[in-house]
């Protein structure tokens, strides 16, 4: 193979691997690490050579990513990346309850509109309801019908 067909390829890899910063899904890095490793191959004269300089690559690639961690300036490209917010206790983010088994059969009101999902206030205590598959009009008297984990199927009682 010529020498342009390998440039080309080198090329190819690094394009591809920056498009994968903007396209995320996997398939553009990969085929930008296998043109690149391709490459690399092509210009070489035998197999292990090729492999050294693989291994070389990957190695001097993961140094210079754990030394970017280190420096400040690079440090700050990283964090852009991370999702700096928290969901704490004080601003009302809980887990919910392992157990809702205790309002099957209760009945309850419709707090919003369910299409199919919604909110539903049973005795004071407000959950998020599923229906089985109909809408139900805010306002509509409901009543649990199954309970399957945190899902809470509700239905509309008949006046």
């Amino acid at each position: 193979m010529g020498t342009g067909f390998v440039v080309i390829l080198f090329i190819l890899g690094i394009v591809l691997l920056f498009l994968e910063l903007f396209v995320p899904g996997g398939i553009l890095g990969f085929l930008g690490i296998v043109a690149l490793v391709i490459g690399i191959m092509l210009s070489v004269n035998s197999l292990l050579q090729g492999l050294f300089y693989v291994c070389l690559l990957l190695i001097i690639l993961a140094l210079l990513i754990a030394l970017s961690f280190r420096f400040s300036k690079t440090r700050r490209f990283w964090e852009k990346f991370a999702l700096k917010t928290r969901q704490t206790k004080n601003e009302g983010y809980v887990a919910p309850k392992p157990s809702y088994e205790n309002f099957l059969g209760k009945q309850g009101i419709a707090l919003s509109q369910l299409r199919p999902a919604g909110t539903a206030d049973f005795n004071g205590e407000r959950l998020d309801v599923v229906t089985e598959g109909g809408f139900i009009a805010n306002g509509s008297k409901i009543s649990v019908v199954a309970v399957e984990g945190t899902r809470i199927v509700v239905r509309q009682i008949s006046e």
